[in-house]
């Protein structure tokens, strides 16, 4: 049985599905996650497509060094495999990279000179994209017969128009690579694909990837036309642990007053902001609706309130709006956020089901609705697995 592995790996984390190649279509067989690889204790888990548990236990990572944990996981993940499905016969690996740049707009077989490539591009995503050459260069290493694809998160996004993409900066920054990219095109890519499906694919839609990382993107007969995120994965909307917008007078009124220098920055946007730094709390949603706190609870209004201004901005955008999808954890499962959001957006005509919002159905809008708005899971790994295999057949 022809199989492949999906690797999508962040600074502390490792997420893999293996899909098999059956009857012309992809089927999920196994996802495997392993979290906390950078502390104690570190988790190995095993679930099926139909999301049982099959294996739960911890890995010693103590004698490993940690910029040799991501290796370590994988291999945990590849010997997994071998053991329990030894019919599997894996025929390649995809992988998530989060940035593309302007070079690279489509999914890409890996060799050394375009991995070298790739390295170049740290300095725009320098938390995301360390880690996603890491495993593929762990993947080179354990598997170096199988063929090694590259998923870009900025693809999606990349023929935006260009008064999306500039920033009003001097033309040889812009000439750099110092313009807008956007992200979480993977998520799109999917959700798009599902919406040509149900035969929506061509209706103007704002889909709204909701989570502790969040963003939203403006789709247009099916291309993405403009986007929350930017330059970074830190510009947008508030999330987890991220700021979001933020006035670029702050930084320097930081850097002279406070004296923070580059890494302090680093770690302030990335790890100490969003609705961790307003609740005081916690960088998880759930937890913030359970704390029964005033800081939560303004932590959670002013999420959604950001996310019904970038709503206005993506239908101007559009010039105008007829769908509305939510996806991403907090999207697809919070009907609380969702309500909030869209009681700011009834001024685009759209009235809400409060029922099927409760019950996460996959149309949450009133049949008299100005907009349609909908409810769909994403599918970053599939997605990751149809390039590989839409690549390599």
């Amino acid at each position: 049985m022809d199989t492949i592995l999906t690797v999508n790996g962040g600074s502390s984390s490792l997420k893999c599905g293996l899909y098999a190649l059956q009857g012309g279509e992809l089927r999920c067989l196994i996802h495997l996650k392993v979290e906390n690889l950078l502390g104690e204790p570190t988790l190995f888990k095993v679930r099926d497509e139909q999301n049982q548990v099959l294996d739960a236990h911890e890995l010693d990572c103590r004698n490993v060094p940690q910029n040799e944990r991501h290796q370590f996981a994988l291999q945990e993940v590849l010997q997994w495999v071998d053991a329990h499905l030894p019919e599997s016969h894996l025929i390649a690996t995809g992988h998530r990279v989060v940035h593309g740049g302007d070079q690279y707009s489509a999914p890409l077989l890996l060799d050394d000179a375009t991995l070298t490539q790739l390295e170049t591009l740290i300095p725009l995503a320098p938390l995301h994209q360390p880690y996603n050459l890491k495993l593929v260069q762990a993947c080179r290493k354990l598997a170096p017969e199988l063929p090694v694809v590259a998923c870009f998160d900025t693809m999606f996004h990349a023929q935006q128009p260009r008064l999306e993409r500039l920033y009003a900066l001097p033309r040889r920054l812009v000439d750099k690579g110092v313009h807008r990219y956007g992200f979480h095109g993977l998520s799109y890519e999917y959700i798009q694909r599902q919406l040509t499906l149900a035969g929506a694919g061509n209706l103007k839609t704002v889909a709204c990837h909701l989570g502790a990382g969040a963003s939203m993107c403006a789709i247009r007969n099916g291309r993405s036309v403009a986007s929350s995120m930017g330059f970074t994965a830190v510009e947008g909307l508030p999330m987890g642990s991220r700021t979001g917008n933020l006035d670029p007078g702050v930084l320097l009124y930081l850097m002279r007053e406070e004296n923070m220098d580059v890494d302090a920055l680093e770690k302030l946007l990335y790890k100490e902001s969003g609705w961790l730094g307003i609740s005081g709390i916690s960088s998880d949603m759930k937890t913030l609706h359970q704390a029964n706190d005033p800081k939560a609870e303004e932590a959670i209004d002013m999420f959604c309130y950001r996310v019904a201004l970038e709503m206005g901005r993506l239908t101007a955008a559009l010039e105008g709006v007829e769908q509305v999808v939510f996806s991403g954890g907090v999207g697809e499962n919070d009907a609380d956020v969702r309500a909030r959001v869209l009681k700011r957006c009834g001024w685009l005509g759209i009235k809400l089901d409060e029922a099927a919002n409760q019950q996460n159905s996959g149309i949450i809008s009133t049949a008299d609705s100005a907009v349609t708005v909908r409810v769909m899971p994403t599918n970053e790994e599939l997605m990751i697995a149809t390039h590989v295999d839409e690549l390599l057949h």
